[in-house]
């Protein structure tokens, strides 16, 4: 009899342990399973992202390499054909043409980072010969001719357009256009200091020639990209 006790005591713990190690296993597979629910699926994750878009891109299209790499070729080749949508004007070296339309619309719609990369593979497809400038131009020596500044000007357009996309300016008329002449602005703070430089010119022939010309084309274009961003935004459902 003087045996049975500590037999009992045994078994009471041997019990208790395997009781441990079940409540355990269960605590576990619950944990495991809140996990697994917490994981999204692929359709919840495009709902997600598309709930969390800022610019139009990433509303109509989830944000990934292979869709952000597809539309920064294809805004850098808008940008090339509107190039080609050509004014010359006579008294400048400098014409008018449809690619700050291009430029501030590939800003707004890819936002900063791939706008500005847009508008900088555009240029280097140009700087490496290729005709996508203005009249088919191409090459070093018009890249870094009187157009320099512009095209430069280009690149930083449309990284500020896409910022303020980024902001929810564009989903406005009020704000929209105003957020596109910030960006046409900085083109002419770059481009017209250059132009000045390079044709040896005071400023007032400097605004005169790559400047005042551009002035009624440039507002046309700053208020099609104004008007057509907050459209799209509300026929998306958005504001």
């Amino acid at each position: 009899m003087e045996d049975t006790k500590p037999v009992v005591d045994v078994v009471d713990e041997s019990t208790e342990g395997v009781h441990a190690d079940i409540v355990d296993m269960q605590t576990s597979n619950v944990t495991n399973i809140e996990c697994f629910k917490s994981i999204p699926s692929d359709r919840s994750r495009g709902v997600f992202l598309q709930a969390q878009a800022t610019v139009l891109s990433t509303r109509i299209l989830p944000r990934t390499r292979v869709s952000t790499a597809v539309l920064v070729i294809g805004f850098a080749a808008l940008t090339a054909v509107a190039a080609q949508i050509r004014i010359p004007l006579g008294f400048t070296p400098v014409p008018l043409t449809g690619q700050t339309f291009a430029v501030l619309l590939s800003g707004a719609a890819l936002g900063l980072r791939a706008g500005a990369a847009a508008q900088a593979l555009y240029v280097a497809i140009g700087l490496a010969g290729f005709p996508v400038f203005q009249g088919g131009e191409g090459g070093w020596s018009y890249a870094t001719g009187a157009t320099a500044g512009y095209l430069l000007g280009f690149i930083i357009a449309a990284a500020v357009a896409g910022y303020l996309a980024e902001q929810r300016q564009d989903r406005r008329i009020v704000t929209a256009i105003p957020a596109m002449l910030a960006g046409n602005t900085i083109i002419y703070l770059i481009g017209v200091p250059w132009l000045m430089h390079v044709l040896g010119v005071d400023l007032a022939a400097g605004l005169t020639a790559g400047f005042a010309p551009f002035v009624v084309g440039d507002l046309l274009k700053i208020a099609a990209v104004g008007l057509l961003l907050p459209a799209v935004w509300k026929l998306l459902g958005e504001r």
